[in-house]
């Protein structure tokens, strides 16, 4: 299977791999450890300060990023498995992501939600690399016309912009990869509590009251479908 891909696919898969794998291993560890599994080791408290994983996720991270960078091209195993740690490292921070958002231990509160987001994008985003899609996704469309690359790159990064401000995150980041996914986001209303509506929808006009209609209609149903999915893998979060 390794043979068929170039090494930069091979590398990112072994991201990948080590993302996903460590994400669920870590997930499984802290549902033993707040059920308090007795023969779990639980959390690493030297001294009685507890460790958190994204200590570690960093240390991995710089290792893994620095071996890549450093070992020559030719030593594809230590490439791979820099690769792999990288993944490894990246999963165990962004399982914090929300703790160094609000520096403070918002794990399993409602705030927490945010680090499995987090996680669930970077693997979205790197499974559309692993199955060929790239940045715009022009490529094959443009030929080598570089300068119609460049303004396609950068028309299609202000409609990613766009739809990031009007609270679209799944749709703005992930059309950095799909083609027309962050025009159709940019050109769409703005959920009600985003930058967008903050500035451009007064109080009780009529896009704020259509944003809102269309949040508690649609969007939420689809977020609570979205949480029930994340927290049958992650855990249940406390509704505080």
């Amino acid at each position: 299977m390794l043979g068929a891909l170039h090494h930069g696919q091979a590398r990112l898969m072994f991201f990948f791999l080590g993302l996903v794998v460590t994400f669920v291993f870590i997930r499984i560890s802290v549902r033993l450890i707040r059920a308090g599994v007795r023969w779990w080791p639980g959390n690493f408290t030297p001294g009685g300060t507890h460790i958190h994983h994204v200590v570690f996720g960093a240390v991995f991270m710089m290792v893994g990023g620095v071996t890549g960078i450093a070992v020559p091209d030719d030593a594809v195993g230590l490439r791979l498995a820099a690769a792999a740690l990288l993944g490894v490292g990246a999963a165990l921070v962004l399982d914090e992501f929300a703790l160094i958002l609000h520096l403070r231990d918002v794990y399993w509160s409602k705030d927490g939600r945010l680090s499995v987001d987090a996680v669930f994008l970077a693997i979205g985003m790197t499974g559309l690399l692993l199955l060929g899609a790239r940045p715009l996704g022009y490529d094959d469309v443009l030929g080598e016309s570089v300068p119609v690359r460049v303004a396609l790159l950068l028309g299609n990064l202000g409609f990613a912009i766009v739809a990031l401000l009007k609270g679209k995150v799944w749709t703005g980041l992930l059309g950095l990869l799909i083609p027309l996914l962050p025009q159709i986001g940019a050109l769409r209303l703005a959920r009600p509590r985003s930058p967008w509506a903050r500035w451009h929808y007064p109080d009780n006009s009529r896009k704020l009251r259509r944003a809102e209609r269309r949040e508690n209609r649609i969007r939420r149903p689809l977020i609570q479908a979205k949480i029930r999915v994340q927290e049958f893998i992650s855990g249940r979060h406390d509704e505080v």
